[in-house]
């Protein structure tokens, strides 16, 4: 039976996960393995039920309880569904709610790489990429364009905070993704000799006078390809770039030195993809 109530009292403890708890929090609260995170909208909430993530309360436009919000009410069983208009939401969230609903659900289990790795041909590597909308927008090429894998480095951008899965319009739950390295001192040395043992060539995404271009034949030819993207401005550090196989940059025209992060996760997925 559909468990709806009504939004009376904004400080009840049970609406923390939707009103004051931080996505810090939200990640480590009472035990990491057991964190929350945000599905934000009905096509990303349905995605992330068909990926088996598992609900634990909705918030929902009153409007919306009968309408676009209906099937995902109906699939979640008896969860709390907390309901009011718009304008209450909004209050108690910070935020306009995207299509009017939102889920707090737990994190999935994490596969380790070799796991994660096992047939795959072509993976990309977010290195330190701190920019949630950047993350969000990488994760959508990765799906668009066929990655097999994402691989996330200690210190990127947590893709399961609120901003990201919705960027990512939900492919964050199609596409296979992973940590590489739990602190800093695991990527990147370590963690490239550990795709090296999965028989993957590394190609770090830099500007370099070395650098050959993005459509290089061998480059192009490798049977198994992790392509490494760095962080907006400093790009990736020089001790990533020295641990990988290959350099490579896009071509450019008209002076322009390089492209925003998420736009050459997108030529590059594109142009090394599996031919």
């Amino acid at each position: 039976m559909t468990n709806i109530i009504e939004v009376t009292d904004f400080s009840s403890p049970d609406l923390d996960v939707f009103a004051r708890l931080t996505e810090t929090q939200l990640r480590n609260r009472i035990e990491p393995e057991k964190g929350i995170f945000i599905a934000e909208s009905a096509k990303v909430i349905r995605l992330a039920l068909d990926a088996g993530c598992e609900p634990i309360s909705l918030l929902v436009e009153r409007k919306h309880i009968a309408g676009q919000a209906h099937d995902i009410i109906a699939s979640c069983g008896d969860i709390p569904v907390y309901t009011a208009d718009d304008d209450m939401l909004t209050e108690l969230t910070g935020f306009q709610l995207s299509r009017g609903v939102i889920c707090a659900m737990r994190r999935p289990r994490l596969p380790d790489v070799e796991e994660l790795c096992t047939g795959a041909r072509r993976v990309a590597i977010l290195d330190g990429i701190m920019d949630s909308t950047n993350v969000g927008a990488i994760f959508r090429s990765a799906a668009a364009l066929n990655m097999d894998a994402v691989l996330i480095t200690p210190s990127c951008c947590d893709p399961l905070c609120r901003r990201a899965v919705r960027i990512s319009m939900g492919t964050i739950f199609q596409v296979p993704w992973t940590r590489i390295g739990s602190k800093p001192a695991e990527w990147p040395q370590s963690g490239v000799e550990r795709l090296r043992r999965l028989g993957f060539k590394t190609v770090a995404m830099a500007l370099s006078d070395t650098a050959c271009s993005i459509d290089d034949p061998q480059l192009m030819a490798e049977e198994k390809l992790a392509i490494v993207l760095g962080t907006e401005g400093n790009g990736l550090p020089p001790n990533t770039i020295a641990a990988c196989d290959y350099t490579a940059c896009i071509p450019m025209s008209h002076g322009v030195d390089s492209l925003n992060v998420a736009a050459a996760s997108a030529v590059a997925f594109w142009q090394l993809r599996v031919q």
